[in-house]
């Protein structure tokens, strides 16, 4: 896609949907409390799945800089209870990046700067060495909870995951909802697999900034016709190489800048996939709850799917 078709794209989606000069939520704002009791009714069975993955403590070539957990009681070197008898305290201390090519996190609106704002016009420079002014990841401080949707594009196509550089479509999509008998609608919490986490399982990490399957740019039309409330999916939502002339991360500027769409990376479906197949339908309760980080660009997340 040229640099061009990919500017009259963006004013495309970003022209989609009314807001007012002054919104903050962006696309949760499909997100009604009349949605949000309607996908009460997903519960079904009670089951609860976990999309996260576990967090990285060991370096890779997609996770150089993995987050570190520390023991501060017991201390090294020291095993059993710590100090003898009487009550005594298991501590801890977890440091880690919140964005990356590894851990399942949520992006905030402020994570993407582009052509100098953020989205709805926030100026760029609200995001300072101190933190974000604007648009932080305190706006979801109240959760994100509705209708999930799964799509599961590589068992659309008959393979166990997408190879790095395949890109998922507006087509795929259609195709995934009609394959399995569900289809996503305003307000609902979209997610898109590609079968990253399998494959990295299966066929060890790899550096997955340089190439990863992903939303193609033009899938995003489908975010803004089905008013979407937020996306996630188990890689990181956007190809690499980028199929955009001049821009690494398309998908992110559409969906998060343009939009409003709060994004979730690296997820993993290896447990709600088989769960939606048993059950035989592809909706759910979805339950993100982010971490209260007032000025934080994102959080480490852990979605919940109660079907």
């Amino acid at each position: 896609m040229t640099g061009g078709a990919f500017r009259a794209l963006y004013e495309e989606v970003r022209g989609f949907d009314r807001r007012a000069p002054d919104d903050r939520r962006g696309a949760l704002r499909h997100l009604t409390p009349e949605r949000v009791v309607a996908a009460a009714a997903e519960v079904r069975s009670g089951r609860t799945v976990s999309l996260a993955a576990p967090i990285e403590t060991e370096a890779g070539p997609d996770d150089p800089d993995p987050a570190r957990h520390r023991m501060i009681e017991p201390a090294e070197g020291r095993t059993g209870a710590a100090g003898g008898d009487g009550l005594h305290f298991a501590l801890d201390r977890f440091a880690m990046n919140v964005h990356g090519d590894a851990d399942s996190h949520l992006d905030a609106l402020c994570h993407v700067l582009f052509d100098g704002t953020l989205y709805n016009g926030v100026p760029a420079d609200s995001v300072t060495s101190e933190g974000a002014g604007a648009l932080s990841v305190e706006v979801v401080r109240d959760g994100i909870v509705g209708r999930g949707v799964l799509l599961d594009v590589p068992r659309l196509r008959g393979v166990p995951w997408l190879e790095p550089g395949e890109h998922v479509t507006a087509a795929d999509l259609t195709a995934a909802e009609a394959a399995q008998g569900v289809r996503a609608g305003p307000g609902d919490v979209l997610f898109v697999r590609v079968g990253h986490r399998p494959r990295r399982r299966e066929l060890g990490p790899w550096d997955a900034a340089r190439a990863r399957a992903g939303l193609h740019p033009t899938a995003v039309r489908f975010l803004a016709e089905r008013q979407i409330s937020a996306l996630g999916s188990d890689g990181n939502n956007d190809t690499a190489p980028s199929a955009v002339v001049g821009v690494d991360f398309p998908v992110h500027v559409l969906a998060v800048h343009a939009m409003g769409v709060h994004l979730m990376d690296y997820l993993q479906f290896e447990e709600l996939a088989p769960a939606c197949a048993e059950a035989g339908r592809w909706s759910f309760l979805s339950v993100v709850a982010p971490l209260r980080l007032p000025s934080g660009t994102g959080s480490p997340v852990n979605p919940i799917a109660v079907l």
